[in-house]
């Protein structure tokens, strides 16, 4: 497919028309232009300034992945004939792409022991199946788990359910995403998340962008970067991969921007996979060995720092680059452009916490901040780029392992004993599955299956659980790969669809109010009424909670307020529509909320990288611009010039090496699983290095996680690559297809879809 010169521009243009066809342009802009807050990345958008309108009033703020998720919240309803004429195997062979393309789901469905078929079922009796299930499961034997899409009302019943019912077993996507951010800012500042707002990327004068694209992934995002090169600041891009919209994008709903086109990164290092504490190691070297520390912030407002001081002393800069694979002039000129800085902003995504050392990595990126005293003081921190537009929410109203403890007292003044076993993370939630621990799982969005790593083992330990319950909007790779003995799918509405109103916090603590709207399709229910009917009919009576009277939304944020103490303010949000930033977690004042009230440096050495064979290569897995998590609406990834999705992108020196060609296929292989008829591509990477796409190449990551955080390490694979071919009984070279024989035929058969 044609290459492109910059992200952006002209042809995201053309895709907002061909979309806004789809469904209808008049019909599009007013679901756009409703006051609800985005559905799709945590950079946050909506809520009752208006649709396509950010906190600090800036309009129009909306991107191609906003509009995705709208148009498939749009689609028709999918038939209950369907299930009926195409069974579970041939639901198998569809993409992630396809089944989402699907529609709609509108009728509960239900797949039991030994069913070809799902079967279309009424509310009543899917609710009695989902809850009579549950009822006879032992609390240690369940399981529950939300995704980020989700509002904070429905998450926060989720884990109150879960708590009544007597487990602890709870978690939600974070773990398979930034949890390692969670864990590493706590550790270092006392507060989990995002130091600054978003005022203050419009104050910073320079941005280090470490491990990740947001050009692709937070689209939102660049024309802040854009308004921040504008006015003379600057850009480091960290990320082993070359991405085309972090070095040129056009921001389509910027005229001057539109017409030319703005230069993002003033530097890009491309570090190896798993060098980037050997980067940013090299970065506090240099910043030490030129004075340009802010000695007073640290002595004053720190602990910690000789210990990192020593460790970079006894390092020496062989071992840097070595372990880096960044030359040292390179890690110099990006020291230089920080010890210039007077406010820099320190951002991250998944390709820092997708690692073994993932909360090592952040924790060092904490230790570069507070070198030179970028935390605590306006424009100028740290933010974690989050994903769902309100994991983060999740995480604040309890949905994890841990129960905080005014939550514990509030839940005792309620009538209820929490239960006092520990809970399981995500992975953990799957390890039990898998060993016959588990009986029961609670899904309420997201795909459990699509996000987690081993794909194989994960289908698996699905399927020995008893009963699986997943709430959704459409079909997705979970339905069919994921399923339990007995699998329940029950539709939900979307969040513009919901009769009341919903809460959603931002990746800057910022929580937003979202209105509802009319139901496109009858049938989906409200996740909080599907929530407190299981309630009603597995836990009621158990304390002194009205399960009936929480399906008001208004009800369920004054228990919020009650549990959790910094949400305080989430009680009147429904009656005064005033949004508003969660208190204590902005530092703009070099105040930190730790044991002695001082941030914390940690003196984290660096790792040691695998020995690569000559076949062999570092693996991470990555989204495409034509998806959101794992959500796959075009298989076409424009920015890096792929038309489909069975590919391993790799640099031309590795191919030289390895002695491949251009769409050769080769099979990968690692010590989880092997993928064959992938079609190798070149693209501008570190050496050594290697890309391919998340869901489907989760497959070959195995279940190693960091062990602070239990965050599986899909940024740091060992493959093996191996050309994909064998010899027939001639002798003849037959090459391996892209595509088994069984998938190719039930797609045909479903061509009618």
């Amino acid at each position: 497919m044609a290459k492109l010169t910059a992200g952006g521009g002209w042809q995201a243009i053309r895709y907002t028309l061909r979309k806004a066809r789809q469904v209808g342009p008049i019909r599009l802009w007013k679901a756009m232009r409703t006051r609800n807050v985005c559905k799709t990345c945590a950079v946050g958008m909506g809520g009752q300034r208006g649709g396509m309108v950010n906190e600090a009033g800036h309009f129009p703020e909306f991107c191609k992945k906003s509009m995705q998720a709208m148009v498939a919240d749009m689609q028709g309803r999918i038939d209950p004939a369907f299930f009926e004429k195409y069974s579970i195997d041939d639901l198998k062979a569809l993409t992630p792409r396809e089944l989402e393309a699907l529609g709609r789901i509108v009728d509960p469905l239900v797949a039991g022991p030994g069913d070809t078929h799902f079967r279309v079922t009424d509310w009543t009796g899917a609710i009695r199946t989902v809850t009579e299930r549950l009822s006879e499961t032992r609390p240690e034997r369940a399981f529950f788990y939300a995704s980020g899409r989700s509002s904070n009302e429905a998450g926060f019943l989720l884990q109150l359910l879960a708590r009544v019912y007597g487990t602890n077993h709870v978690s939600n996507c974070s773990y398979y995403c930034h949890q390692a951010s969670g864990v590493g800012l706590k550790e270092s500042l006392g507060t989990p998340t995002a130091t600054i707002e978003l005022d203050d990327l419009d104050q910073c004068d320079l941005l280090f962008l470490i491990g990740g694209n947001p050009a692709s992934n937070h689209p939102r995002l660049m024309s802040t970067m854009t308004r921040l090169r504008r006015r003379g600041g600057k850009v480091i891009v960290v990320n082993p991969v070359r991405e085309l919209g972090m070095c040129r994008f056009k921001v389509p709903s910027d005229i001057q921007s539109l017409l030319g086109d703005d230069e993002i990164a003033t530097l890009y290092v491309q570090p190896k996979i798993g060098g980037d504490i050997a980067f940013m190691a090299g970065l506090a070297k240099s910043v030490i060995e030129n004075d340009w520390a802010d000695l007073g912030f640290v002595d004053q407002h720190t602990e910690g720092y000789d210990a990192v001081r020593q460790l970079l002393d006894a390092v020496p800069w062989e071992q840097i680059e070595a372990g880096s694979g960044v030359p040292r002039h390179v890690i110099e000129e990006a020291a230089a452009e920080y010890g210039r800085s007077e406010r820099a902003v320190f951002a991250w995504t998944m390709g820092i916490t997708h690692h073994l050392h993932g909360v090592e990595n952040v924790q060092w990126i904490v230790n570069l901040a507070l070198l030179r005293g970028m935390v605590g003081k306006p424009g100028a921190g740290l933010m974690p780029i989050r994903g769902h537009s309100n994991v983060q929410g999740m995480g604040t109203v309890g949905v994890s392992p841990a129960v905080r403890d005014a939550a514990l007292e509030g839940l005792r003044s309620l009538g209820i004993e929490p239960p006092n076993v520990k809970g399981h993370d995500t992975l953990a939630a799957l390890e039990a599955s898998h060993a016959g621990a588990m009986d029961y799982a609670l899904c309420l969005g997201g795909n459990l299956y699509g996000a987690s790593p081993d794909s194989t083992f994960v289908e698996s330990a699905l399927a020995r659980v008893r009963t699986v319950t997943y709430l959704s909007t459409t079909l997705n790779t979970g339905h069919v790969l994921g399923r339990g003995e007995t699998t329940v799918i029950l539709p939900v509405l979307a969040r513009d669809e919901e009769t009341q109103s919903t809460t959603q916090e931002s990746m800057f603590n910022f929580v937003r109010l979202s209105d509802g709207g009319t139901r496109r399709q009858a049938g989906p229910r409200s996740e909080v009424d599907i929530i407190t009917d299981i309630a009603e009919g597995s836990v009621r009576g158990r304390g002194s909670l009205d399960w009936t009277a929480l399906k008001d939304h208004e009800a369920i944020r004054k228990l919020i307020a009650r549990l959790v103490p910094s949400l305080e303010r989430i009680k009147e949000i429904g009656a005064s529509k005033v949004e508003f930033h969660i208190p204590g977690r902005l530092i703009h004042e070099p105040q930190f909320a730790t044991p002695d009230g001082k941030a914390q440096f940690r003196a984290h050495a660096l790792p040691d990288g695998p020995e690569l064979m000559p076949d062999q290569l570092l693996l991470m897995t990555v989204r495409s611009e034509g998806q959101f998590n794992t959500v796959v609406y075009e298989e076409e990834d424009l920015y890096r010039g792929q038309e489909r999705r069975d590919v391993i992108l790799m640099s031309g020196w590795d191919m030289q090496a390895m002695g491949l060609r251009q769409d050769q296929l080769v099979t990968v292989t690692s010590e989880a699983g092997a993928m064959e008829g992938i079609r190798v591509r070149d693209i501008d990477i570190a050496k050594g290095c290697a890309v391919m796409y998340f869901p489907e190449a989760n497959i070959l990551v195995p279940r190693r996680a960091d062990p602070k955080s239990k965050t599986p390490a899909y940024k740091q694979v060992l493959v093996t690559v191996k050309p994909a071919s064998r010899l027939s009984g001639n002798g003849a070279l037959i090459r391996l297809s892209s595509e088994p024989a069984h998938r190719r035929a039930s797609r045909q058969r479903m061509k009618s879809c």
